[in-house]
């Protein structure tokens, strides 16, 4: 039985072959620790990560790339954002869809003395604009949004929401978890000042790969000290970037996949992913809301979602189903709360979510097809 994987919203998969040959290049005939020692090889692997960084200030319009700093995932990164950048006292705001890494540091924070306001969204995720400026209070100081939800695929208003954090002096914080690689960003234009971004996903690297990028002039605090291989005899971090959020040996043969990723990315054009990924992404919406006692979430319109579908069949488990099309049918998807509790208390979806499908730039129309099919077998059984 042949796989169809339709988890890209996890990690994307396969990766493009350029992928596995930069990382496979890089572990048999590199293998040196960028920043550690002047050795040919150390040089090399330096500049092969300064290479992704710059590949990846090209994606995203980043003028500066070492303003982008390299960390194991997008989790981290979040958490970099908020805790690098928040005290007792201040105001943080996020919206109802949030991911569990935003959400679980900003309750933690709630604990240390941080105010938080979660703005609603409505049952197909979309952010409340008028509430969202309505929340916004003398002690905020950060706006921290997903660009793209992982439950519906929702796509928020980013450009309109930096606009709003520039005219009140507030730091925007974008997730771009389930964006970055498939939809347009450009941190200059849509106001940005911190964005998140993750290396298994969209971009086509491998898993343990994510970064942060911090806009010129702002300080974000480090998680953590240690070796950066530079300022070795000074006892304090360094307080340049990309280093003062450095510390420890990067995930070179990693970075230097994500690198690999981002190249395909450019050299296919974005344009040209989003258009494959939406139109499966509509085929598949439309074959489903044909099977009785079936319920999608999200946007009619997938112009308005990243490629990422939820739905829920009467009466039967996610779970129950995720499973039978894996074992019967050979479909990898992902059912239940998708870390992200928030997401499915709005949608009313708890407490058992719901079965996802995220079509990436490797499937196919029939693809699309045999999994609808399996779909109606399921609820017709």
């Amino acid at each position: 039985m042949e796989k169809i994987y339709l988890d890209n919203a996890a990690t994307s998969w396969p990766k493009p072959e350029g992928v596995y040959a930069a990382i496979d290049y890089f572990n048999r005939n590199v293998g040196g620790n960028p920043g550690r020692g002047t050795t040919n090889l150390a040089l090399a692997s330096a500049r092969m990560v300064l290479e992704t960084r710059e590949l990846l200030a090209e994606l995203f319009h980043i003028s500066h790339p070492l303003r982008i700093s390299f960390t194991p995932n997008i989790t981290e990164s979040l958490n970099v954002a908020l805790k690098g950048c928040l005290a007792p006292g201040d105001h943080l705001i996020f919206s109802s869809m949030e991911h569990n890494s935003i959400a679980r540091p900003a309750y933690a924070l709630a604990k240390q003395g941080i105010e938080i306001s979660i703005v609603p969204c409505s049952s197909e995720g979309r952010l409340n604009i008028k509430a969202l400026v309505k929340a916004i209070k003398k002690n905020t100081k950060m706006i921290s949004l997903s660009h793209a939800s992982n439950v519906t695929g929702t796509i928020q208003p980013i450009s309109e929401v930096g606009e709003i954090c520039q005219k009140n002096g507030l730091i925007f914080v974008v997730d771009s978890a389930q964006s970055a690689g498939i939809l347009p960003i450009d941190v200059q234009r849509q106001h940005i000042d911190i964005l998140t971004f993750t290396g298994h996903k969209g971009l086509l690297g491998p898993q343990g790969t994510g970064g942060i990028y911090i806009r010129p002039g702002l300080t974000v605090k480090p998680l953590k000290e240690g070796g950066t291989g530079s300022q070795s005899l000074d006892t304090n971090q360094p307080e340049f970037m990309p280093d003062s959020l450095e510390s420890g040996t990067l995930n070179t043969p990693g970075i230097v996949g994500l690198g690999a990723g981002v190249r395909f990315l450019l050299k296919q054009g974005i344009d040209t992913i989003r258009q494959h990924e939406e139109e499966l992404t509509q085929l598949l919406r439309q074959n489903l809301l044909e099977i009785p006692k079936l319920k999608v979430y999200g946007p009619a319109n997938c112009k308005d979602k990243a490629a990422v579908l939820s739905f829920t069949l009467e009466h039967i488990n996610p779970a129950q189903v995720s499973f039978r099309l894996e074992n019967e049918f050979g479909i990898i998807t992902r059912a239940g709360l998708h870390c992200s509790p928030l997401a499915h208390q709005t949608l009313g979806t708890l407490p058992h979510g719901a079965c996802r499908l995220s079509p990436g730039f490797f499937n196919t129309r029939e693809e699309i097809e045999i999994t609808s099919q399996a779909i109606a077998e399921i609820a017709q059984k």
